[in-house]
């Protein structure tokens, strides 16, 4: 990574040490949570935890739940749900990306050229009636069933 670039909220580039400092908190402290499942962080060739923004962020608000009197367990299936809702979330966009993506390359309008053949146009372009006919368009209102 270039040093002008942001890292990625992903990205585990923390020490325990630096996460724990960011996070207010003893690293014995990350370290117990990890056990328990609640913040696992990434973990590097040699075995050494390594924590991303995300993590850090995680860390705070366990803090702040557990200051408010919510118990670990309790904590553990939030941040649980919190991953599955993210995770939907990408798929959801993938999803509609390819749909969009889709939809995009079937928005076609067949024509008949001069000599009988089929004419593909692309949506917008403008037909010129004296040599070609509009024939039929994908999803438009003519393909709806009465």
């Amino acid at each position: 990574m270039a040093t002008d670039e942001i890292p990625d909220d992903e990205e585990p580039i923390f020490a325990i040490a630096v996460a724990a400092e960011l996070a207010g908190m003893h690293p014995q402290t990350l370290r117990q949570y990890d056990r328990l499942g609640l913040v696992t962080p990434g973990r590097t060739q040699g075995g050494s935890r390594r924590y991303s923004l995300r993590h850090v962020k995680q860390l705070r608000e366990v803090a702040a739940l557990s200051a408010e009197g919510m118990n670990l367990p309790a904590i553990s299936r939030l941040i649980e749900l919190e991953n599955t809702v993210r995770g939907l979330r990408g798929q959801v966009s993938e999803l509609e990306g390819r749909l969009q993506r889709e939809a995009d390359r079937r928005s076609r309008v067949f024509a008949a050229g001069t000599t009988g053949s089929v004419v593909t146009l692309r949506r917008g372009t403008r037909v010129r009636r004296a040599t070609e006919v509009v024939l039929w368009r994908p999803g438009g209102p003519s393909d709806e069933v009465g």
